[in-house]
């Protein structure tokens, strides 16, 4: 199992949350999307590390941006 944290910006609700969480969830091998809004923090627990373009994919497509990574 790996866990990873990443900053994601733009979120301001619950709803920023679920569509964050949502879209994360499509990729292969995630077990679990934990979102703080307020922080903007992310974690994702994964059967293995996960592409970082992949997770940039999902946060875009939900509408928001993943800073670093």
């Amino acid at each position: 199992m790996s866990e990873s944290t990443y900053t994601v910006t733009g979120m301001t609700c619950h709803h920023c949350a679920d569509s964050v969480t949502e879209e994360i969830t499509t990729i292969s091998g995630v077990r679990k999307v934990e979102v703080d809004v307020a922080s903007g923090r992310v974690t994702v627990a994964s059967d293995s590390p996960l592409p970082a373009e992949d997770v940039r994919a999902a946060v875009t497509e939900a509408g928001y941006e993943l800073v670093g990574a």
